[in-house]
């Protein structure tokens, strides 16, 4: 997802939207530890997806 799109979005829907994403994270790196990771790739951008919305929370003040 673009920082543009992200921005859109209200303080709750980040606050869930960042929730899924560490889900999604914990599932490829269990996917990745039982070796049925087929696209690493996939980890690294959800990261970057996680520090995306990380950024836009401390942005607005409201970081956990």
């Amino acid at each position: 997802m673009k920082p543009i799109e992200m921005r859109a979005k209200d303080t709750g829907e980040l606050n869930k939207e960042l929730l899924d994403l560490r889900r999604v994270q914990f599932s490829l790196r269990m996917q990745a530890a039982t070796q049925q990771l087929t696209n690493h790739s996939q980890i690294g951008k959800v990261r970057k997806d996680i520090a995306r919305v990380k950024t836009i929370l401390g942005e607005r003040g409201v970081a956990k």
